[in-house]
């Protein structure tokens, strides 16, 4: 039984909040349509997203104009950043617009800056609004290169995704032991329970991050710092989004363990450049840690 009441209104919201996400990765065709729109047109559209929002407080009683107006204005304000990324670095050998979008949202995310404006329990709208607000500006008007943004999965994906988390997860379990942040756990959950729970975090936690954090931030600090280093900042980076992760203070065990998994996450999508190899990896990871040792 869930502890909380879901209106129809908020079903209709997540369809909305879930389409962009859900057009870009199993339907390209729609980005290049989106690409195809004038710039005017191109620069609006995005604040439609502030229409989830919308139907959610209102259906709550919790409107504040304020935040409507948030998720109006900050997504054109992502789009007018990238398309001016766009045209001043056509090469798109990374524009300091581009790291500032990338701040923007992943600390929002990070340190819950806009979560205030929703529900309880439902505060994951913000993620996901933020990331469709990602997607339309990287993709659409940035027109970022080799992000691998395509979720409809290969073979390679699950080979390449299944040989990082084979060599990830020994040295992650002798660390997480040690360290004393892991824990094991003697549990046989139903079948149905392990792939519902992966298929859940592949799609709202894996996609999300591996999208951001390699698609987006590894794919531009590569074209700065080189493979190698774009490898290791990043991986130090995602380490660090973990900080306040499950402890009132800094969880330095988690951003250590989160940091060397950024770096098999980081070699899977390098290879084939595609997120939905990566986010195998990570899925997988996620889940054994919920399931058996968290």
């Amino acid at each position: 039984m869930l502890g909380f009441q879901i209106h129809a209104p908020v079903v209709i919201a997540a369809l909305v909040t879930l389409l962009p996400f859900l057009l870009a990765a199993f339907w390209p065709i729609s980005v290049e349509a989106a690409q195809r729109l004038p710039i005017a047109a191109r620069v609006v559209l995005p604040a439609v997203l502030c229409v989830p929002y919308g139907m959610v407080a209102i259906s709550y009683g919790q409107f504040r104009w304020g935040w409507f107006a948030l998720y109006l204005l900050l997504p054109v304000a992502i789009t007018l950043l990238l398309y001016r990324s766009s045209v001043v670095d056509p090469a798109q050998h990374g524009d300091w617009r581009d790291f500032l979008v990338l701040a923007v949202l992943g600390l929002a995310v990070d340190l819950r800056w806009f979560e205030p404006a929703w529900p309880p329990h439902l505060a994951v709208f913000n993620k996901m609004l933020l990331l469709d607000a990602g997607i339309y500006g990287f993709l659409a008007v940035r027109r970022l290169e080799g992000v691998g943004f395509d979720l409809r999965l290969r073979l390679s994906d699950l080979r390449i995704g299944a040989r990082e988390l084979a060599i990830y997860v020994p040295i992650a379990i002798v660390l997480g032991l040690s360290l004393g942040f892991l824990h094991f756990h003697a549990y046989v959950p139903a079948v149905s329970h392990v792939v519902l729970g992966w298929i859940f975090t592949f799609f709202f936690i894996a996609v999300p991050e591996e999208l951001f954090f390699r698609g987006w931030m590894q794919n531009l600090l590569e074209r700065r710092l080189g493979q190698r280093w774009a490898l290791l900042t990043t991986a130090v980076l995602f380490g660090l989004s973990h900080f306040n992760k499950r402890a009132v203070h800094f969880n330095w065990r988690y951003v250590v363990l989160a940091a060397l998994a950024g770096v098999f996450y980081g070699r899977a999508w390098r290879q084939e450049r595609r997120v939905g190899a990566s986010a195998v990896t990570h899925a997988f990871v996620d889940t054994l840690w919920s399931l058996w040792l968290r």
